[in-house]
């Protein structure tokens, strides 16, 4: 057996356009070192444990845990379609918050961490936590956070100027990758 046998690259998935990018990148770690590829997607009960414990009626956990299952197929089909990653892979769903369920399962040696890194202001930094930057302080292996695609910023713009009812013309899209080229 090789010096890489039994190694994993264990990405994060939600199906958001940062963990879709990780996710390829996640793969062409996989291809490069002969590993194989654990996809995780953690999920939480609706407010948390604390709350769920304390509600009225219980949450339907078994649902929860199979729409969760549904969602990392949904982003496996979305980024590879049929014909899956080309790697060796797994798919694996996990209750708990992303970042501790991330790093709890890349606990081998040899371990790769992949994460989207997202693009994130200071407000939502100061209400949401970050799943990075938990993984990057917590994990026990090499962590790969991978920034976000530049198209998510244009498509982020695109959506504001939508939600705003902002004219908007697609050619502006096109023609400023037309200049970004030229230069």
């Amino acid at each position: 057996m090789g010096e890489n046998a039994g190694r994993r690259i264990v990405v994060g998935v939600s199906g958001s356009l940062g963990s879709l990018v990780a996710l390829h990148r996640a793969v062409g770690e996989a291809r490069r070192g002969d590993a194989k590829l654990l996809a995780v997607l953690a999920w939480e009960l609706p407010g948390g444990e604390l709350a769920s414990r304390r509600a009225v009626f219980p949450s339907p956990v078994d649902e929860l845990r199979r729409a969760a299952g549904s969602r990392l197929l949904g982003a496996l089909r979305t980024a590879f379609g049929d014909a899956g990653p080309g790697v060796p892979f797994r798919g694996l769903v996990v209750r708990g918050t992303a970042g501790r369920a991330l790093v709890e399962c890349a606990d081998r040696d040899g371990d790769l961490l992949v994460v989207g890194a997202g693009c994130r202001g200071w407000v939502r930094r100061a209400f949401s936590p970050s799943t990075a930057r938990y993984c990057l302080a917590h994990a026990g292996c090499p962590v790969l956070a991978v920034p976000p695609s530049p198209l998510e910023s244009e498509l982020a713009s695109v959506h504001r100027r939508i939600g705003l009812r902002l004219p908007l013309d697609a050619r502006e899209l096109t023609d400023g990758k037309q200049k970004q080229k030229q230069n």
